[in-house]
């Protein structure tokens, strides 16, 4: 016959296993949409940056016939003439008289394409968490688009073009953090990823996304100038011609009407819980 302890536990008694939380639900920062959807800066910044591998990859895996790149500028070069706006190289030539100028040109190239469109997507996450999917949707289905331009039209720069066309390579000129022509960069760099300019989109994208939003006048000249300022940037250092930008332009609008039918993220209803009724 046993003997069972007065003090021993019950099975009502014992401690209720351990419940396993998420890493994502442990992890904090996380921003919630009005429809329910719930972002965190962390996974925000694992996408942007295998997005932007991939895509680095894609578009440095194929660079293209110099051949065609040279016939395809030619061909750039003849429809800017049919149109009237063939002045890049009037416009390089009128810049090249301030050393300065182009200096701050190399670098506007080389670091405000990333830094305010960073600085434009932190923006949104924090302050238009709601409009932040649909913006960073178009933002990636433009680039994405993109490629499909470097693919099936190479393009000579202007930069690249024959001496006697009269164009200057500023950046080899007058080197910023980097060149074309620099180590690795002259080695996996596709060159002729001209058409369209990403720059431009990019640029475009952080004023149609600010200039709604910001609050103050100055912030949204600011805004508007910045797309304006590239375009003469790319010019001027040679690195695409006009045509380049009006491609930027196009396929990001494309970009924000596929992303505004496929977006879903912060669109719906605010979800409200329903209330908990208390056991009778």
């Amino acid at each position: 016959m046993s003997v069972v302890e007065d003090d021993a536990p019950t099975p009502d008694e014992r401690q209720p296993p351990p419940v396993v939380v998420p890493l994502h639900r442990r992890l904090r920062g996380g921003r919630t949409l009005s429809d329910g959807h719930r972002l965190y800066w962390w996974g925000e910044i694992l996408a942007v940056a295998a997005f932007y591998g991939i895509y680095s990859f894609v578009r440095n895996l194929h660079h293209g016939n110099q051949a065609d790149a040279f016939q395809h500028a030619r061909d750039i070069i003849d429809v800017q003439k049919s149109l009237g706006i063939n002045h890049e190289q009037a416009i390089q030539a009128w810049a090249l008289g301030s050393r300065a100028f182009i200096i701050a040109c190399n670098y506007f190239y080389g670091s405000l394409h990333f830094i305010v469109t960073a600085g434009v997507m932190i923006y949104l996450y924090r302050r238009w968490t709601d409009d932040y999917p649909r913006w960073r949707n178009t933002l990636g289905i433009a680039t994405g688009l993109a490629l499909i331009g470097f693919a099936f039209f190479p393009l000579l720069p202007p930069r690249l073009m024959p001496g006697s066309y009269g164009f200057v390579d500023t950046l080899a000129k007058d080197p910023a953090f980097w060149s074309f022509n620099s180590g690795a960069v002259s080695k996996i760099s596709n060159q002729f990823a001209a058409m369209p300019s990403v720059h431009c989109a990019w640029a475009l994208w952080c004023a149609c996304a600010l200039v709604p939003r910001v609050k103050h006048l100055w912030a949204k000249v600011l805004a508007v100038v910045y797309p304006i300022t590239t375009v003469t940037v790319i010019v001027v250092t040679a690195n695409h011609y006009l045509l380049d930008a009006v491609g930027g332009f196009f396929v990001l609008g494309v970009g924000y009407l596929l992303a505004w039918v496929f977006t879903r993220a912060g669109r719906g209803p605010a979800v409200v819980p329903a209330p908990v009724r208390e056991a009778a």
